[in-house]
This record gives structure tokens, C-alpha cells and sequence, in this order.
């Protein structure tokens, strides 16, 4: 099993989430505006604030999509964490994939 790096877990046919080395499920995030990408790559969670107050997204999330609040969004992956400051910004989640297009 040694040579196995990733596998896939798969609860939902429309759910399938990447587990890595250190066997964490991740999913794909990809954060961006109109002309600059903020982070694109794997994730363990994304912490955000909607208009219910602060959350956290981590794989197998149910479908999910809300206007994000001005806050720190924090992106925790297998390369250590980046926070990006948002004002505005909607969020799709959709089979271990988040989506966050900002200033919209």
C-alpha cells in the first residue's frame, strides 16, 4: 500500500474526495476575482462568514451556495494555510469542489 499516494473514497456517486499521503480526505478550491486568482488547489477546510455567522466547509460537504460576508476567508491544505480578505464574494459547493468568485 506503500505505493498508493491517493485513493479515492467515494460515499455518494456524485461525491469523491482525494485522500492524501497523510490520509486527510481534501477537496479541490479554487478562490478568484475577474482577473486575478487568489488560491487554486487542494484543501482539507475553507472558514468563511455568511450572513448566519461564521462556518467551516470540509470534504463531503452537502451542495451549498451563499453570499460570503467581508471577513477573513482561511483555506487550511496540505501546504500550510492561506487567509485572503474578502468585502464581498459568493461560494458554490459541489462534490468536494469549492468555488469562491469575488467581488461580485
Amino acid at each position: 500500500m506503500a505505493e498508493e499516494e491517493t485513493k479515492m473514497i467515494v460515499d455518494e456517486p456524485e461525491q469523491a474526495a482525494q485522500v492524501q499521503k497523510g490520509g486527510k480526505p481534501t477537496m479541490k478550491v479554487k478562490v478568484y476575482a475577474p482577473f486575478k486568482v487568489y488560491y487554486e488547489g487542494d484543501s482539507y477546510s475553507v472558514t468563511a462568514v455568511n450572513a448566519t455567522g461564521p462556518f467551516d466547509i470540509l470534504p463531503h460537504h452537502h451542495n451549498f451556495l451563499c453570499m460570503l460576508e467581508p471577513c477573513n476567508l482561511v483555506v487550511t491544505g496540505p501546504k500550510g494555510s492561506k487567509t485572503i480578505k474578502i468585502s464581498r464574494a459568493l461560494m458554490h459547493v459541489k462534490a468536494d469542489s469549492v468555488v469562491v468568485f469575488m467581488d461580485v
